[in-house]
């Protein structure tokens, strides 16, 4: 029989849709065709010895040229712009703002057909540290209220070049789901006086049946009511509201984490297209005894429709314990 789960944290209804479950192998993309990618591509913006199509560059790491590890620069089709103040507007019912914010393209590698499993542990671990980088320069910006950094791989994500990228948008006003979720997590603070978070992770980890990897300061677990096939979050496992608070250590064990985790789902499921997110609050909110930041990975394995779109409420064709003990039997060659 089909269950609906609640997820303790968003507290969204999730349909376990039992009945019509799929085993967790027949998730892999076995029939998308495949291409060989070369490691550069001459008109490709982000490989090197093309800086100069993206001009404006914001940091990097590594050396000078075309010699670099990481490079950050302007989004050309920003969301958001650097120029000009926040100012609002409220004309009756009609309220805006200026679209004043940040937008950067965070060039993860020199090499064009790399992904975040492929990498090695040295590489993603100074990827991490750009994040941080950038994530705490982002809210030196008066104007800016909430800081998101997020990667979109594959064209069932939502990316349209190939090369590795991630990006951050960094928006005046904080996100009304960032706000509904902050609410929940003090009004469970203001009943059991603990954070949902921990007490999530702290069950999660009691259970062991949706544990998908733990490292020594990072866990990754698929949710009780995962909102999709797959749908993982990797938790810290100190208490700490922003991720802008990473220590050098939890950066290395994060970066270990990231690798083994990605490459469970590029092996387990055929190199899926997915999304990875960082949620977070920023680092004056460090303190705060309530929330937790985290990161939350969605590969795109299945599809929402109009029931979803309908009603705000998910059905999940995998069941999540299935799933996790899939991907912690998935055996990855490093």
């Amino acid at each position: 029989m089909p269950e609906i789960r609640q997820n303790l944290i968003t507290r969204e209804w999730v349909i376990i849709a039992t009945e019509r479950a799929k085993r967790p192998e027949e998730f892999a993309q076995k029939n998308r065709v495949k291409k060989e990618i070369p490691s550069y591509v001459p008109n490709c913006p982000f490989c090197p010895g093309n800086e100069d199509k993206t001009p404006g560059e914001t940091y990097r790491m590594g050396g000078v040229g075309k010699d670099w590890k990481i490079r950050v620069v302007p989004n050309k089709f920003a969301a958001l712009s650097r120029e000009g103040d926040c100012k609002r507007i409220m004309e009756g019912i009609k309220r805006s703002i200026n679209g004043k914010g940040i937008h950067e393209v965070l060039v993860e590698t020199p090499l064009h057909n790399m992904t975040t499993a492929l990498l090695p542990v040295e590489q993603i671990r100074t990827i991490v540290e750009m994040y941080k980088n950038r994530f705490l320069a982002a809210y030196q910006d008066e104007c800016v209220e909430h800081v998101v950094v997020f990667k979109n791989h594959g064209e069932g994500a939502g990316t349209s070049l190939e090369h590795p990228h991630s990006q951050l948008i960094a928006t005046p006003v904080v996100p009304s789901q960032v706000r509904e979720r902050m609410e929940e997590a003090i009004r469970y603070f203001d009943d059991t006086g603990e954070c949902v978070f921990c007490r999530t992770l702290k069950e999660e980890l009691g259970d062991g049946d949706r544990i998908v990897w733990e490292g020594q300061s990072f866990v990754a677990f698929i949710p009780y009511a995962a909102l999709s096939a797959f749908h993982t979050w990797i938790f810290p496992k100190r208490h700490n509201a922003s991720f802008g608070s990473i220590t050098r250590e939890e950066m290395d064990d994060l970066a270990i984490t990231l690798k083994t985790v990605m490459a469970k789902f590029y092996y387990g499921l055929d190199n899926p297209d997915f999304n990875y997110v960082i949620r977070s609050l920023s680092l004056e909110e460090n303190d705060e005894e309530c929330c937790h930041w985290y990161i939350t990975i969605v590969p795109r394995v299945s599809k929402a429709a109009g029931f979803e779109l309908g009603s705000g409420m998910f059905i999940n064709t995998a069941l999540p314990e299935e799933s996790a003990k899939f991907l912690r039997e998935t055996k990855v060659p490093f």
